[in-house]
């Protein structure tokens, strides 16, 4: 048995910890929300971000760092990414020594331009870190629908020993060596989620879609690439599996999102009510910032990021990507 500890109550740190808690394993669940913790410990539920999905009764849950950290052989990072930096710093804070560090979230660190496991990395001072990626909706793998994923680490056997731990037979998870290329598949694709919610929301069809799909891939790559990923680590699970889960599938909050300001409500508007984070909003901003440091041309991003930030209209900005000037398919 191992004692772990899943930081972020969301609907995908819940998730990992029930399946975590049914394997066997000591999970504690630390979720920022007092009633989402209440829930979990006395109903064994989190009818706030995976409603109608009973946990398993051995998972406990606190709001308390110190005692959701205490003894944990494994730590599992699930909090959003705008929150990993303060949640994190806190929850490792006046360790020597570290326990195993696996990061689930999707996003980049807004502050430094970094990702996660670049910001992890340096919160443990230069500890191993592992990834967890992939075409994974929180609800289907609670319900144990058939589900690939992939752990990339740089230090195989942490790669290796995190693929045995989260494995069962209806999760089967891949083994992977480039960190950074798995993580930037699982954070960028979700600005081009939000751009294929818009497409749909302006009621445009498949053509315009798959366009935009295999645009939006072309452009991770060729970001990943100038970061130093390996280019066919986006062919794979953490780059077009995860691309075409976020950017079709109706579970998808990035796509949901897009289509209601395709509709042409307002970020605030779309937002309006919503307990879950969509991350696309806060990496289309990034994803932009990066792509200028490294001087790679993101459109799509660009564009997603005027809507959400600049009160761009979705049929504007599909208008101005279609005009832009004459191209080769493969360039960098």
């Amino acid at each position: 048995m191992t004692r772990i500890a899943v930081i972020g109550g969301g609907a995908w740190g819940t998730t990992l910890a029930d399946l975590l808690a049914r394997k066997g394993e000591q999970v504690t669940l630390w979720a920022r929300e007092p009633e989402v913790a209440a829930q979990v410990s006395r109903e064994h539920l989190n009818g706030v971000f995976l409603p109608g999905c009973p946990l398993a009764p051995a998972l406990a849950a606190t709001t308390d760092l110190a005692s959701a950290m205490k003894d944990a052989e494994v730590v599992v990072s699930a909090a959003p990414s705008h929150a990993v930096r303060a949640v994190m710093t806190e929850a490792l804070a006046g360790r020597s020594t570290y326990p195993a560090i696996v990061s689930v979230s999707k996003g980049l660190e807004p502050e430094r331009l970094i990702t996660l496991s670049c910001l992890l990395g340096e919160i443990t001072r230069g500890a191993p870190v592992a990834v967890l990626s992939g075409p994974t909706f929180a609800l289907e793998v609670y319900r144990r629908q058939p589900t690939a994923a992939v752990v990339a680490a740089t230090d195989r056997e942490l790669a290796k020993r995190v693929q045995g731990l989260f494995a069962t037979s209806t999760f089967r998870v891949y083994t992977h060596g480039d960190v950074t290329g798995v993580e930037l598949g699982g954070a960028l694709k979700n600005v081009i989620a939000v751009a294929a919610g818009m497409v749909d929301g302006v009621g445009f069809g498949f053509n315009t879609r798959a366009a935009l799909i295999t645009r939006g891939l072309a452009e991770i790559t060729r970001l990943g690439i100038a970061l130093g990923a390996e280019p066919l680590t986006f062919a794979g699970l953490a780059g077009l599996g995860d691309l075409i889960l976020t950017a079709t599938g109706t579970l998808s909050r990035n796509h949901s999102l897009g289509v209601e300001l395709g509709k042409g409500k307002t970020l605030e508007q779309a937002l309006a009510g919503k307990q879950s984070v969509a991350e696309g909003v806060g990496t289309a901003r990034t994803a932009v910032a990066l792509g200028e440091r490294h001087q790679v041309d993101l459109p799509i991003a660009r564009q997603v990021a005027a809507i959400l930030f600049e009160g761009k209209t979705a049929r504007q900005a599909i208008a101005d990507l279609m005009e832009r000037e004459p191209k080769p398919e493969q360039w960098r």
